[in-house]
């Protein structure tokens, strides 16, 4: 039993592809689910939709910690820590309220990044591949804006002039990030100026990532078998680093 689940999340097989591709599209839908929700009232099918997406994030949770050769190692990595949160916020809801709602949006933490869906996504997927700096770059910057909101009205919601709900946190971020700054919403505190801070570094840094994934010149991916330079001009012959004769497969372009 053991041995089959940890094919289905790191084989080849095209039972293992389509197994990780549905955790994709389930970890998509719980995100938007708690977009579309967190400022709704708690009401019992809000509540059953819940325990049903809380129940799939434990599943999941339980195989990758049984299959994984070091399980404390496992349960270090940030995107286990952000599920146990999730999860914690989804036990808390019946006794807390929505309070703790925008702990769940930290869940976009666990969009793309693993090692065996971003092979299948390169094997799959033509456009991925023709833009896979782009889309991991806008994924990145979204997933932050998603997250640091949720940190800024957990931590200062209620706490800050004009900081109330969560269009007013996410409205801040972005206005941080951009560096926009109107000014309606400010901290004042040194605690919020600190998060204010961090919003702009780290933000600021991924905006530029992305911007540098999109004008600058495509690469394709593409390990040298000599020197090991893994990204090359979509036409390129020869790898530039050691003159290697490369053979690029294309999708049948002129």
């Amino acid at each position: 039993m053991k041995d089959a689940i940890r094919l289905l999340y790191e084989g080849r097989s095209r039972r293992a592809t389509r197994f990780r591709y549905g955790l994709l599209i389930f970890d998509a839908f719980s995100i938007v689910f708690f977009l579309s929700t967190a400022l709704l009232p708690l009401t019992p099918w809000l509540l059953a939709a819940d325990t049903v997406i809380g129940l799939v994030i434990f599943a999941d949770f339980t195989a990758r910690l049984w299959i994984s050769e070091s399980r404390l190692r496992h349960i270090r990595q940030i995107y286990v820590l952000v599920d146990v949160i999730v999860l914690a916020s989804l036990v808390a809801a019946p006794f807390l309220g929505q309070g703790l709602a925008a702990l769940r949006l930290l869940r976009a933490l666990r969009l793309i990044h693993s090692y065996y869906l971003l092979r299948d996504l390169r094997r799959d997927s033509i456009l991925f591949r023709r833009h896979e700096d782009t889309i991991v770059a806008a994924v990145n910057l979204t997933v932050f804006i998603f997250a640091m909101t949720a940190l800024v009205l957990l931590t200062r919601g209620g706490q800050e002039p004009g900081l109330e709900t969560y269009v007013d946190a996410l409205y801040f971020t972005v206005s941080t990030l951009t560096t926009t700054g109107f000014g309606d919403i400010a901290m004042t505190t040194g605690l919020g100026r600190l998060l204010a801070v961090g919003i702009m570094v780290v933000g600021v840094g991924l905006f530029l990532r992305l911007a540098r994934a999109i004008f600058l010149p495509a690469r394709v991916r593409h390990k040298c078998p000599d020197c090991g330079l893994l990204k090359h001009d979509p036409d390129a012959i020869h790898c530039k680093h050691c003159g290697r004769e490369l053979n690029i497969e294309t999708e049948g372009a002129g």
